[in-house]
């Protein structure tokens, strides 16, 4: 693996890491909306960084989403309540952008953090295992 794949990969996880820290001090204040769109950007760094293993960078949310779909929840490496998290997280953080009314309560967000601390970790080990020589 080159420096710079390296370098890039390091850089998704400390976005990931930095916007998942984020997201959990919104949380802390009650700004549902902002941790929604925290959340899914902390998982965005981390299945942009797992694609570009796979040599695939996409232009799109869109794509990007149907890109991880395709390539590793239809496949089963990933499960399948990750790519519903993913897709779902992806859908509610355009809602909260664009929408004109949009409004998220506590009890729908904060089983989120969890979730998307899982799947982070899963993502992750994925990373990992790719760039790991193999015996």
């Amino acid at each position: 693996m080159t420096a710079s794949l390296t370098e890039y990969l390091q850089y998704r996880k400390d976005r990931s890491d930095e916007v998942f820290r984020d997201a959990i001090l919104l949380a802390e204040n009650g700004s549902w909306r902002s941790c929604i769109n925290r959340l899914y950007y902390s998982l965005f760094h981390l299945v942009t960084g797992l694609l570009s293993l796979d040599g695939i960078t996409t232009k799109t949310h869109e794509g990007l989403k149907t890109k991880f779909l395709q390539l590793y929840v239809k496949t089963n490496i990933i499960d399948v309540a990750h790519g519903k998290l993913f897709s779902q997280l992806m859908d509610w953080r355009q809602e909260s952008d664009y929408s004109v009314i949009v409004d998220f309560q506590k009890m729908d967000v904060l089983p989120l953090i969890e979730q998307v601390r899982n799947m982070n970790e899963v993502l992750i080990k994925l990373i990992h295992a790719k760039i790991e020589p193999k015996p």
